[in-house]
């Protein structure tokens, strides 16, 4: 059974429309004009007990707003939503008990106090026994590697220190649903992938769903084998990152690394070396000795053949695209189709 289930969900907001102009000012300030704003349109989905799902849009999308229904912040405009067999804007006890939200522009900590304040106060909120609060701050310390950094002040902790602390605050009462958005927004490689792996080990250990919304595609390839795709607030591809490449990215990848540099009048696209290296494929770049080439699948056998002859190759490899290219080129279209 679905521990998430989403059916028709919009959420609609009136826009005061006002006319340039000390006339358009008067005629605004007594009597307005609105426009609507679909932020989220007709979106459905269901998720599964235990799925790790990215959720996935350009700046305005509709992602934060989708969560914020989900969670029960906002209350939606038209559809049904139910998340662990609750409706989330009762804001029921019971329900609020089973998720968590953590937004890596926000935080909770209280800044001049120990994070371990903190702590203290949500247990408090969320009535956890002392017995078990002094178990979980343990046991999701070691987890987080946060040992002998809850006693200093949450202003003195580094940014990745500060964003592991708030996901223990946000874990500390054991939720059942997990929706993170932008967990590592700002942080350094390290630690996002400190970040990711506690993800994929709580994810694994406890068996909670994880809706996970990122610009870090490295968090999405790392933890989620499904991804919800959100374009002008509405769904545009609900399946599998590899069905994703199958479908969007009918070339792969080739790099080239030739005996000689390419001069630097190909970098700007004058020369009659460059319209005969775009004979290979969509040029996608130019580096040096390197070249990296898009080349149809159906066409991959013959290009590389082409190639191999006609160029100088000190190295050649075959891959899939970047992911992000591919979701890049999904926005640009708006579609899948």
């Amino acid at each position: 059974m679905s521990i998430i289930t989403v059916e028709g969900l919009s959420k609609l907001y009136p826009i005061a429309v006002k006319e340039a102009g000390f006339a358009g000012t008067l005629k605004h300030f007594w009597k307005r004009t609105y426009r609507t704003v679909a932020a989220v349109r007709d979106v459905s989905f269901q998720i599964e007990p235990g799925e790790v799902v990215g959720f996935l849009g350009p700046n305005g999308a509709g992602k934060t707003t989708t969560l914020k229904m989900l969670t029960g912040l906002i209350h939606p405009s038209a559809g049904k939503v139910r998340v662990a067999d609750h409706i989330p804007f009762r804001r029921e006890s019971k329900f609020l008990q089973k998720i968590t939200l953590v937004m890596g522009q926000k935080q909770q900590l209280l800044w001049d106090l120990p994070a371990l304040d903190s702590l203290k106060i949500n247990a408090a909120v969320y009535g956890i026994p002392d017995k078990i609060f002094a178990y979980r701050l343990a046991e999701l310390t070691e987890m987080l590697k946060l040992e002998d950094k809850l006693s200093q002040p949450v202003r003195k902790l580094s940014l990745g220190e500060r964003m592991k602390a708030e996901l223990l605050a946000a874990l500390l009462h054991q939720p059942q649903i997990l929706f993170m958005d932008e967990p590592t927004l700002g942080l350094d490689i390290n630690a996002q992938v400190a970040v990711r792996d506690f993800l994929q080990q709580y994810n694994q250990q406890y068996g909670a769903t994880i809706i996970l919304t990122s610009h870090y595609m490295a968090d999405i390839t790392a933890l989620c084998r499904r991804v919800l795709l959100i374009y002008e607030g509405g769904l545009i591809y609900d399946g599998s990152l590899e069905g994703l490449l199958e479908k969007f990215a009918p070339y792969r990848e080739v790099r080239v690394e030739l005996a000689q540099s390419i001069p630097e009048l190909v970098a700007a696209q004058s020369s009659a070396l460059l319209s005969g290296l775009q004979t290979y494929g969509e040029l996608a770049s130019v580096d040096g000795q390197s070249v990296r080439f898009l080349v149809r699948r159906e066409e991959l056998t013959k290009t590389v053949s082409r190639i191999l002859a006609e160029l100088e190759v000190i190295d050649l490899t075959v891959t899939d695209p970047p992911i992000e290219e591919v979701i890049g080129r999904v926005f640009r279209a708006g579609s899948v189709s």
